[in-house]
């Protein structure tokens, strides 16, 4: 870890954002994460790239972590992600790269490929296929204590979390999305409830990690990660063309409870998946869940190299 250096990059007048970055090859590959996540959710895959001669780099989003805070949250949206990948890119002297995204962080790789294909060698994606853009589904099929549902709602999150500590906000999230179930409150439930106080952490989770992320959240909080993504979902991409035209590996557990969200299936198997990604190769991880990047890292760098050396 202490080979990883850190910088920060400026947006604009004002905008500080913290970027990561190990090795000095060629090819560059940026990480784009998920929530609760944070930068360092990407470190086994950062040394791993680093050592077989890649460059690696992951930033905080605005208001996650070390970097600052959008200048007006409630306009906080996806299109910051995008923006602020092109501003890395030019920054640091980047004309193309791989985008490796999970979870949320897989809707922003996949349509900067679109919006910028001339920028974009490939896409991994992990946790989240591409879901063409268009009106979810989901508020007709799940119930009201579904966790994204809310999330949505402002100040529902905000008063479930403030009983807690940042500590213990994360990592209970990180014990519900690496359960096999959807997280789903009942009526007289809070999404926090779910975990009881006593449930371990998973056994590739440190309480070392947990500290690390703590600290980051301690420095940010959470109202900008509730913003982006979970109440910026309705945000309205006009995309002529929603074809990911660059070759494309998803990687998917198998345990992970967002293969149980209503049309995902079918977006990750078949020729449903290469509808709108026609150069997908998908692969499936048996015991992954959610996180399968930190639970397995080893054989997840492998499935990442593997593709990153077929398309250089």
């Amino acid at each position: 870890m202490d080979r990883i250096q850190h910088k920060f990059v400026k947006v604009g007048d004002a905008l500080n954002l913290h970027v990561a970055e190990i090795g000095s090859g060629e090819n560059a590959v940026v990480f784009l994460y998920g929530f609760p996540e944070i930068w360092y959710s990407w470190r086994h895959q950062m040394i791993a790239l680093a050592d077989a001669g890649f460059r690696a780099i992951a930033f905080d989003y605005r208001g996650y972590g070390l970097s600052d805070p959008p200048p007006q949250l409630e306009k906080a949206s996806w299109s910051d992600i995008h923006n602020d990948v092109l501003h890395i890119l030019q920054a640091l002297h980047l004309p193309k790269v791989f985008l490796v995204g999970k979870d949320f962080g897989a809707r922003p790789a996949h349509l900067f490929s679109v919006l910028h294909p001339e920028r974009v060698l490939g896409v991994v994606t992990l946790g989240v296929p591409f879901v063409p853009p268009g009106p979810s589904l989901f508020h007709k099929v799940l119930p009201e204590g579904f966790y994204i549902f809310r999330w949505e709602e402002p100040g529902r999150a905000e008063a479930d979390f403030g009983r807690f500590d940042i500590k213990t906000v994360v990592r209970n999230i990180y014990i519900l999305f690496s359960r096999s179930e959807i997280p789903i409150a009942n009526e007289k439930q809070e999404i926090m409830d779910l975990v009881e106080p006593d449930t371990p952490l998973p056994l590739w989770f440190t309480e070392e990690d947990l500290a690390t992320y703590g600290a980051l959240y301690e420095k940010s909080g959470f109202k900008n990660a509730l913003q982006v993504p979970y109440r910026s979902f309705d945000k309205v991409f006009n995309l002529q063309d929603s074809v990911v035209r660059v070759p494309a590996l998803f990687i998917l557990g198998e345990k992970d409870y967002f293969l149980k969200f209503p049309g995902i299936e079918d977006l990750t198997k078949g020729e449903k998946a290469r509808e709108h990604v026609p150069n997908l190769e998908v692969t499936f991880i048996p015991e992954g869940t959610h996180f399968v990047q930190e639970q397995f890292p080893e054989q997840v760098n492998r499935l990442i190299l593997d593709f990153l050396t077929k398309h250089t």
